[in-house]
């Protein structure tokens, strides 16, 4: 039987096809990464690292909390970023999600 199974030790490849169903959806940059090692960097509907982690990503795993920011440098300097940790049935944080809000129409504000 097919599944998918995200633990903390996932790879950027295991979890690219979580990453691009999220792409499909938000269509928006998107990344994810599991505790122990690094993930997987989506833009306009392609792979561009498999070896991806950032500050927010690391402040969401560190915490476990929802982070919202903006981008401190590169391409995305200045845009609106929400991370969110995925969290195991104990509560757990095991990986963590972000995406960067480039299209400025949907609200990524806390709630």
């Amino acid at each position: 039987m097919a599944g998918l199974c995200i633990s903390q030790d996932s790879t950027a490849k295991e979890l690219e096809p979580l990453a691009m169903a999220i792409y499909g959806v938000v269509g928006l940059p998107t990344t994810i990464r599991s505790k122990n090692q690094k993930g997987v960097r989506i833009e306009n509907g392609k792979v561009v690292d498999y070896d991806y982690t950032g500050p927010y990503l690391e402040e969401a795993l560190r915490t476990g909390n929802i982070f919202h920011g903006f981008a401190a440098s590169g391409p995305y300097k200045g845009m609106p970023v929400i991370v969110s940790p995925i969290n195991d049935s104990n509560g757990e944080t095991i990986a963590v999600l972000g995406t960067v809000n480039l299209s400025g129409y949907i609200d990524l504000k806390r709630f």
